[in-house]
């Protein structure tokens, strides 16, 4: 019943489909923060049911504490990129401590595992931040949709932020670190299926319209190309 009225609300947000075959359009769903135990277990078992992909921007510290679900991210075919060790602000750190937050997360990752995204803590970015990346072959993952999820637990707040907002080509940041969140997260999965979006990493969105990943570039949305 819960997934029914999910779809209803989508259909009342969007707009609908125009007449004859609609064109397949793309999106990033990315999670900040994780993993964070029974709340990340909950989005991988929806995201499973549900054939979608997603990137996690995992923390170092809390890859420590869930080495499983970190495999399990990785076993599942969903993209691992960095936030960091111990999500502190990147913006105050030295080169060196930024290359430490990296490289002390890196040390924990599961085997054949190989990010090519940072994301700072609160995408607070600097030019310390950009020449790091740009060392370790890194690029700067930002975001188009920000429902700031983590700032309420009503859940159909979190799917009316990304909705009224979501095109094509579009990465929604989120988090999977409370329960209104991850069932936002699920929902919308649902809702953008129903309007013809497909669910993708972060990196096969940029693959699918051809952008080449520089390492010390931002990206914050991969849009169709002009007149699609």
């Amino acid at each position: 019943m819960r997934r029914i009225l999910a779809i209803l609300l989508a259909l009342t947000l969007l707009p609908l489909p125009a007449k004859g075959a609609e064109q397949k359009k793309y999106v990033a769903l990315t999670f900040d923060d994780g993993p964070s135990g029974k709340y990340t277990r909950q989005l991988l078992d929806g995201l499973q049911e549900r054939g979608a992909k997603a990137t996690f921007l995992l923390c170092g510290y809390r890859i420590k504490d869930y080495p499983e679900l970190t495999q399990r991210i990785f076993d599942e075919g969903h993209e691992i990129g960095y936030h960091g060790y111990t999500h502190n602000n990147m913006r105050e750190m030295s080169r060196r401590g930024i290359a430490a937050e990296i490289m002390d997360t890196q040390a924990l990752l599961p085997e054949g595992c190989e990010p090519v995204f940072l994301r700072p803590p609160g995408g607070c970015c600097s030019d310390a931040v950009r020449q790091v990346a740009q060392a370790r072959q890194l690029a700067i993952l930002g975001w188009s949709v920000d429902p700031k999820d983590w700032a309420t637990d009503h859940t159909q707040d979190i799917e009316r932020a990304v909705l009224k907002s979501i095109k094509d080509g579009d990465i929604v940041v989120l988090h999977d670190m409370t329960a209104s969140s991850v069932r936002a997260a699920l929902d919308l999965v649902d809702m953008l299926h129903e309007q013809n979006f497909e669910l993708v990493t972060a990196s096969q969105l940029a693959k699918l319209r051809r952008t080449k990943i520089r390492p010390g570039e931002t990206y914050t949305r991969f849009p169709p190309p002009a007149g699609k």
